[in-house]
């Protein structure tokens, strides 16, 4: 539980399915230069979730996890944004730190099964549970869940995966639930009311460091405040003024460097990506998402692989599309199934 409507409503459908629940809430980062209340894991986080679960009946647990979401989270974070590359810490964070730590209280507790607010269904496969999208396509979070190994899985339910989130809200506010028209976190939750440049600097020592914003020959158009803070497909921020609007093409932590160019320059029919896992055979693989809500692009993977991992595969899309970022995350699907993931690798 966050505090949040999602989480609220997942608690009380469990509670309303006569189901034993205890609500859990997880205190992830405390910075005083954040806002608390923006947060879904903070000490203010905590103390809401706990007076909506008591408001339930529900006994409430929190767990400290500040020390794991840092080494396992923020450091990575901070570590690849200073090589350069653009990572997706709320995969990082619910496939290795968040979740975890709640299917090990639970079996502490000898609860079988863990429910969350996120929107996602499960379905059964010949090997295991696999991820499936919501029935809420604008609020799906199978992306930022495929992290997830299909041991969990089995032991997670999704209450929201087949309503939308109007629904939510009604169901909230025919509970009377406190947090019926609370707005949703925009935020990563480190980042609550903090820029990211300034976080950088505070917590990673990335401050500003001008070099060259260079044109795809190498001249210099302008100067930048830090290759570390500009990521591929960037066009707003730069600072320059061009009869057409100019793209980040490609940065260079080492060079100090962040290479612009038109749109075109940003389109390619292959994507390599790094550090595989797939649940099925590559052949099932027919769409990629590399935004946690944007769109699903038909693909393919090359080759002829055979469900397992792999440090290096290759992605042929079925039309040219803008490169992302190296260190995103590819969300592999089957329809609307995902039946793997991959991490944006550099040409």
């Amino acid at each position: 539980m966050s505090g949040g409507v999602d989480s609220a409503v997942a608690a009380l459908m469990c509670a309303q399915d006569g189901a034993e629940a205890v609500g859990v809430t997880l205190e992830l980062w405390s910075d005083a230069e954040n806002d608390g209340e923006l947060s879904c894991c903070s000490a203010q986080a905590v103390r809401g979730a706990r007076v909506l679960a008591h408001g339930l009946g529900m006994a409430h647990l929190s767990i400290d996890l500040r020390k794991e979401f840092r080494a396992g989270v923020v450091d990575g974070w901070l570590s690849d944004h200073a090589a350069g590359l653009t990572p997706n810490p709320c995969v990082r964070c619910n496939g290795n730190v968040r979740l975890d730590a709640m299917l090990a209280l639970a079996q502490r507790l000898g609860s079988g099964t863990l429910a969350t607010g996120h929107y996602a269904r499960v379905v059964p496969g010949p090997s295991g549970p696999l991820l499936r999208t919501a029935r809420d396509v604008a609020k799906d979070q199978s992306y930022v869940l495929s992290g997830l190994t299909r041991e969990s899985l089995a032991r997670l339910r999704f209450p929201l995966g087949e309503l939308n989130k109007g629904q939510v809200r009604e169901i909230a506010r025919e509970a009377g639930l406190s947090v019926a028209g609370r707005r949703d976190s925009q935020d990563l939750c480190f980042l609550a009311g903090t820029r990211q440049r300034t976080f950088l600097e505070r917590h990673g020592g990335l401050g500003p460091r001008p070099g060259s914003i260079l044109d795809g020959d190498g001249a210099v158009l302008g100067e930048h405040v830090g290759a570390h803070v500009y990521t591929i497909g960037q066009r707003h921020g730069l600072g320059l003024a061009a009869r057409e609007p100019l793209f980040v093409l490609a940065t260079d932590t080492q060079a100090n460097t962040v290479t612009v160019g038109p749109r075109t320059a940003l389109l390619a029919s292959e994507v390599p990506i790094r550090d595989t896992v797939l649940h099925r055979e590559a052949h099932c693989v027919d769409g990629v998402r590399v935004r946690a809500h944007g769109r699903r692009f038909p693909c393919r993977i090359d080759g002829d692989l055979p469900a397992g991992r792999y440090s290096r595969a290759g992605l042929m899309m079925d039309e040219p599309v803008e490169r992302t970022a190296p260190g995103q995350l590819a969300c592999l699907y089957a329809g609307d199934v995902v039946v793997g993931y991959g991490t944006i690798a550099r040409d």
